[in-house]
């Protein structure tokens, strides 16, 4: 069962049971504590000062990665509508299915499928909805 879990920055995202919530630790019966006020000291989940401080250098690194991800991501989606818009003024078609097929197999292959869910949000962040 999926639940909802509001970020520090106010988005709303998804979790499995399990999952560390980066808007804050466990309150030790199920629900999630809230996230820590602007410029105040992230929780954690624990009162242990190391396992805290190696927390919040993990979150660190996790916030980097997702800054890269959604650069690329933006970048991925700029150059796909391109290759469309290029390939539509030369009289080809709308899509090439045979290249979207090869891009979900790759996805599906190294992720499994949740690889392939994030294969068909970056083809339709590419060329729009069907």
């Amino acid at each position: 069962m999926m639940a909802d879990v509001v970020e520090q920055s106010g988005s709303v995202a998804q979790s499995r049971p399990g999952d560390e919530h980066e808007a804050g630790g466990s309150a030790g019966d199920g629900r999630t504590e809230p996230a820590s006020a602007a410029g105040a000291t992230p929780r954690t989940g624990t009162d242990d000062s190391a396992a805290a401080a190696r927390i919040v250098a993990i979150r660190e690194r996790i916030d980097e990665i997702d800054r890269t991800l959604i650069e690329l991501w933006q970048e991925r989606a700029a150059l796909s509508q391109e290759v469309g818009v290029t390939r539509m003024a030369s009289g080809g078609t709308r899509l090439v299915l045979s290249r979207e097929r090869e891009i979900l197999e790759r996805f599906r292959q190294a992720l499994g499928a949740d690889g392939t869910q994030l294969a068909l949000l970056l083809l339709r962040a590419g060329r729009g909805p069907l």
